[in-house]
């Protein structure tokens, strides 16, 4: 497809911020955008729009610009966006009911299609209408909904043993959001999400120009 080599995973998250943009431009009715729009729309170079681009082919007229519709739908596909994604959440508690109302997910093609747990108080009920099952359904539930995508959002300390049993259910991607590192074999694409770490690069910065 589009990957023949590794593609940096700086570019993969501009990417996302350049459809944003586009979609947004898309629906405003403009019929073409410039690199330097997209710059600066985003916060980076139009070199560096371009050579983005460039890592997946050639996009756009030369002097002309981009058809925000066309450009949208070809980075929709480069992220795999394309198509709609099952995704399950791992943890019922504060973190698992707030991303559940999230609904940013859908909008870009990932539906949450049901959430586990442990605590007899939340198995068998549901949560902002999404199906709670007990842990010990997974793999079973890993069938039947075609779960493609797992949210971790447990305590740290149960997180590899969830995460463990999320690569037996055969669920390839995860996004973990418990704050503990996790050993996944190399077949599974493992993203860490550690909101005190973000706060902590922010006061870095900010201490370092007291």
């Amino acid at each position: 497809m589009f990957k023949k080599f590794k593609i940096p995973d700086a570019t993969i998250g501009r990417l996302t911020a350049y459809s944003r943009f586009l979609k947004e431009a898309e629906e405003k009715g403009i019929s073409t955008v410039s690199s330097q729009n997209i710059a600066e729309a985003t916060g980076v170079t139009p070199a560096q729009v371009r050579k983005d681009l460039a890592y997946f082919g050639e996009f756009g007229t030369r002097g002309v610009g981009y058809n925000p519709k066309e450009l949208y739908n070809y980075i929709m596909k480069i992220l795999g966006l394309d198509k709609k994604w099952n995704v399950a959440i791992f943890g019922a508690g504060n973190l698992g009911t707030a991303l559940s109302q999230y609904r940013g997910f859908l909008e870009r093609g990932f539906e949450i299609v049901c959430m586990f747990d442990t605590d007899p108080e939340k198995v068998g009920k549901k949560l902002n209408a999404i199906d709670i099952f007990h842990l010990d359904e997974l793999k079973e539930k890993a069938k039947e909904l075609n779960i493609e995508l797992a949210i971790v959002a447990v305590p740290a300390q149960a997180a590899q043993e969830v995460v463990n049993m999320i690569v037996e259910a055969g669920i390839r991607g995860i996004i973990n959001f418990a704050p503990v590192n996790i050993f996944v074999p190399d077949n599974i694409v493992l993203r860490r999400v550690d909101l005190a770490s973000q706060l902590e690069y922010l006061t870095y910065y900010l201490g370092e120009n007291r």
